[in-house]
């Protein structure tokens, strides 16, 4: 039996694992781990596909299996610190919490869409569950790094999930970070957004987070123009 066809969903189990314990820590009161572990399990994300294209062992059981634990870490995790964000906050009334929710039910919308839809090959439709994550979940770290308690705000933290929800099923054409090669030419808009996001985080640190989201969606969004 062959090992390497395997290691790509080594890969994906472990951005599963990311993703669980992520959850685990934030519900434990420790909302600074689940960006810790989304950043961690973006990683392996970005790992299995590249190694599966790299052995040439693509699969539809890695496809589902990337989607179902994307849904966990990118879907979940983000929702639950939503979630608990909001339950320590003073809310009109005992139920605004569970809006945070919302988030896990759109990311599942948008990884069934983005399996199902065969438009998505060389860009996305629509914001990638990952970047919606990314920038829930440094929210905590913005607070304890500006001391901006706007960040965690009731009003600000529904308007985040109502507007990453939608947009994560919008009809928006956005720059997927997929390698076929790594010239210039090619990847043009790839090498700026990373170049660009090199120079935030050397600047600002970790408050470039939610900022280097904005700015993908931004270029992206000019560059399909």
């Amino acid at each position: 039996m062959s090992i390497k066809k395997h290691i790509p969903n080594i890969l994906t189990c472990a951005n599963l694992f990311s993703g669980c314990v992520g959850i685990v820590q934030v519900l434990n009161g420790q909302p600074e781990w689940a960006a810790y572990m989304v950043w961690l399990a973006a990683v392996f994300d970005f790992l299995d596909g590249f190694v599966a294209r790299m052995l040439k062992v693509q699969s539809p059981i890695g496809k589902e299996l990337d989607s179902l634990a994307d849904n966990v870490t990118f879907g979940v995790l983000p929702a639950t610190l939503v979630f608990y964000l909001l339950s320590q906050n003073a809310v009109p009334f005992e139920h605004l919490p569970y809006a945070g929710f919302m988030l896990s039910v759109f990311a599942a919308l948008r990884l069934a869409k983005f399996n199902t839809d065969t438009r998505q090959s060389d860009s996305f439709i629509g914001v990638p569950t990952p970047a919606m994550a990314l920038f829930v979940t440094s929210l905590p770290l913005v607070l304890a790094d500006t001391g901006y308690d706007w960040i965690t705000s009731n009003w600000f933290l529904l308007a985040v999930t109502v507007v990453f929800s939608l947009l994560m099923v919008a009809e928006l054409n956005l720059l997927a970070l997929k390698f076929k090669d790594f010239t210039f030419k090619n990847n043009r808009l790839r090498f700026i957004l990373i170049g660009l996001s090199g120079a935030m985080l050397f600047i600002l640190g970790i408050t470039a987070v939610p900022l280097i989201i904005i700015l993908y969606v931004t270029l992206s969004l000019i560059a399909t123009k």
